[in-house]
């Protein structure tokens, strides 16, 4: 699942791209600064950014600046000056949409875009013996396949992709199941469980952290 970051300080406009980009399949997060991005990016890896350019405090281009190529960047903004479209390529755009815009329009962008800038490397996560492929939607153990069913499947990626990260089950349904489906938290620990029993050597990599959630964890205790 492709991580985006959304940084806006107009919250409604998150909100709205939020809500479709999720729909779409995406792991979105939001900041409604250029400072809390910076916060959010230093606990979790993205594979792009929706990035306004005028924002109080620093601006869409002086982040870009900082970050310096280190990930795909789509500007948003209500300029559309042909002087601020090649400031903001030149700090590393890898396109630029004027405001107002369609959700369409955002949609296949971010597709273009990360068809463009998206790795083989990038796509595969993997702790010891244990691996996780997106491309194919495979998981491996030392190189035998172990099946699992869609659901399962993307929990596991979940978790793996922020390890020690504690999601609420709550927060797992909200980003794994579809929003017109009625999920409850037992079905969240049914799933879990039987992750755990077809991954055999590292069923300690799901843990519980009792009241809050699940997390993956790198190591037995």
């Amino acid at each position: 699942m492709k991580r985006i970051l959304i940084v806006d300080d107009e919250k409604d406009l998150c909100d709205i791209l939020s809500f479709n980009l999720r729909a779409s399949g995406y792991d979105i997060t939001t900041a409604y600064s250029a400072e809390e991005a910076l916060e959010k990016m230093a606990d979790k890896t993205f594979h792009l950014l929706l990035l306004d350019v005028m924002m109080d405090g620093m601006s869409g281009f002086e982040l870009a600046q900082r970050l310096n190529h280190q990930v795909p960047i789509i500007f948003l903004t209500a300029k559309d000056a042909e002087d601020d479209m090649l400031k903001g390529f030149r700090l590393g755009a890898d396109d630029y949409i004027s405001k107002p815009f369609s959700v369409r329009e955002v949609q296949a962008r971010i597709k273009a875009v990360l068809a463009r800038t998206s790795s083989t490397e990038e796509d595969i996560l993997t702790y010891k013996g244990l691996s996780v492929n997106y491309s194919n939607k495979s998981v491996t153990i030392d190189g035998n396949a172990v099946a699992l069913t869609r659901t399962e499947f993307e929990l596991l990626a979940l978790l793996m992709s922020e390890k020690g990260h504690i999601f609420s089950r709550e927060d797992m349904i909200e980003r794994i199941w579809p929003n017109d489906v009625v999920v409850t938290n037992r079905t969240v620990d049914v799933n879990i469980t039987r992750i755990r029993k077809k991954i055999g050597p590292y069923a300690y990599c799901l843990a519980t952290r009792q009241g809050y959630g699940y997390y993956f964890k790198s190591s037995k205790e």
